[in-house]
């Protein structure tokens, strides 16, 4: 039982070993480079072609926020959370999100960090309600390389903008 296992195994690893067409990783022969015909980008990425079940993309429909009540930078390992609160116009606001002004992260002249606090509102009228049912906060992480340069934080909406300073 032991013997043709053996040689089989010893068979098996010499033939892996050698060059022959008895190989199977011989099989199909060397691979070679072809040149790919494609974008100059990245000839690895396909374009983007409409299909039959794809969807186009929705206008985007967010707005400021009416007020920002609240900015709160917590310090955090490798860098920090921007979390800012606020009261929308009315009730139903969603994808409360803040959206930098600059999308590289760069400062203004005056080493500000502004941010735009925007949220959608649904389709239908709703009422506007009680201040607390109309608060909805949103947060932004930060790293310690893109908080190098910055010396305020700021955070805008419709009628007010909070900053926060070092």
């Amino acid at each position: 039982m032991y013997r043709p296992l053996a040689v089989l195994l010893i068979g098996s690893l010499a033939l892996a070993g050698c060059n022959s067409r008895l190989n199977p990783a011989n099989w199909f022969g060397s691979g070679r480079s072809v040149p790919v015909q494609g974008s100059a980008d990245n000839a690895l990425i396909p374009e983007q072609r409409p299909g039959l079940l794809s969807r186009r993309e929705a206008p985007d429909l967010s707005q400021p926020i009416a007020q920002v009540s609240e900015l709160v930078v917590e310090r955090k390992r490798g860098g920090a959370i921007l979390r800012a609160t606020g009261l929308a116009a009315r009730q139903g606001a969603f994808e409360a999100r803040l959206v930098p002004t600059d999308p590289e992260l760069r400062p203004d002249e005056t080493a500000t960090l502004t941010f735009d606090f925007l949220v959608v509102y649904p389709e239908g009228d709703t009422e506007t309600g009680s201040p607390h049912t109309r608060s909805i906060t949103a947060a932004y992480s930060l790293t310690d390389h893109q908080l190098e340069n910055i010396r305020a934080i700021r955070v805008r909406g419709a009628e007010n903008a909070l900053e926060s300073r070092r």
